[in-house]
């Protein structure tokens, strides 16, 4: 199981291969914004990978186009609820708090 590893905090959680990040975090109990729950319309859960952006799944259509719509993007940007989880361990800064 990858190990997901949120900054600035430093906690780790485990999930399945194949889940979105969003998922992984909400499931293990911590939090991350999320308003139009997980269909790519807000940009809220809009994170930076620092590290293992390789293991995630490639940008769709959709999650390119609203990132295009967002302020501080960057090669690193992805939006939690539709990035999936390889089977590497990855690293990641959430840019907002709730």
């Amino acid at each position: 199981m990858p190990v997901v590893t949120m900054m600035p905090s430093g906690k780790k959680i485990e999930a399945a291969e194949g889940v979105s990040i969003l998922h992984a975090i909400l499931d293990s109990g911590e939090s991350i914004p999320h308003k139009c729950e997980g269909k790519a319309e807000c940009g809220s859960c809009h994170i930076f990978v620092t590290e293992g952006k390789k293991s995630l799944s490639k940008i769709q259509r959709v999650e390119n186009e609203k990132l295009d719509t967002l302020v501080g993007i960057g090669s690193k940007s992805r939006l939690a609820c539709q990035a999936l989880l390889g089977g590497e361990n990855i690293t990641i800064e959430i840019l907002s708090f709730m």
